[in-house]
């Protein structure tokens, strides 16, 4: 059964990932959200948010990012975990051009310790919502490794991943991009960093770290986690058909 994506007023990408294939079994709606931040929520947005009945937020971003744009959930009784995932700015992304494919491949192997720290948080409390700035990469690869180990469908978790850039907003995209193209001009990955999450760039990442490990749920053992976990987070995330 298909569940709308909740309205939360001033969150982006915004969404549950209940519902997603698992072999015989189907995600648990209600369990794991995703978004980018909420800064920008209204009081609207965060009694929506309140709704949500969340027990635990777990936010990539650094530093920085949290000091220029704080979360809105006062008055929300949620734990916040902070997991700083990028090992660098943000900035000296763009600024170094390196492409989708090679930002996924630094965050699974210099943040693997970080990535296990999420999963952690997700078994500690739910509901639980993990998100960044725009919901697109340190989310998208975190979430997409998290499912992949809990045994969802590659291709629905590559699915997943490519519905966040139709559900960022066009105005928010042609801001950031010509603000970004006055600092880089000769970029030529900008556009994609920015904007996009090409279905194809996950589904090259997921056969990588199958290749090179055996298989997500290996990559996160390989970094720490028990053999008990990952059975935890499939009897979380997982409900039979």
């Amino acid at each position: 059964m298909t569940v709308p994506d909740p309205i939360v007023s001033g969150a982006v990408n915004l969404r549950d990932v209940g519902g997603l294939p698992a072999g015989g079994a189907v995600t648990r709606h209600g369990v794991l959200y995703r978004s980018g931040n909420l800064a920008r929520l209204d009081e609207v947005g965060t009694r929506a948010l309140a709704g949500l009945h969340l027990r635990r937020i777990i936010d990539l971003r650094a530093d920085d990012e949290v000091r220029n744009e704080p979360s809105r959930i006062a008055g929300i009784d949620v734990v916040t975990q902070r997991v700083p995932l990028f090992l660098g700015s943000v900035e000296s992304f763009f600024r170094d051009d390196i492409s989708l494919d090679e930002m996924y491949r630094r965050l699974v192997e210099d943040s693997s310790r970080g990535v296990v720290d999420v999963v952690r948080g997700i078994l500690a409390d739910q509901p639980v919502l993990v998100h960044c700035t725009v919901g697109k990469d340190r989310t998208g690869v975190t979430v997409a490794l998290t499912l992949a180990a809990a045994g969802v469908d590659a291709e629905a978790v590559v699915a997943d991943y490519a519905r966040t850039e139709g559900l960022l907003p066009p105005d928010r995209n042609r801001q950031v991009v010509e603000l970004l193209r006055k600092m880089h001009p000769e970029a030529v990955h900008l556009e994609d960093l920015a904007t996009r999450s090409p279905a194809p760039v996950m589904r090259a990442l997921l056969e990588e770290v199958a290749q090179r490990y055996g298989s997500a749920a290996e990559y996160l053992r390989a970094h720490g986690l028990s053999d008990d976990e990952v059975h935890e987070l499939r009897r979380v995330l997982l409900q039979p058909t």
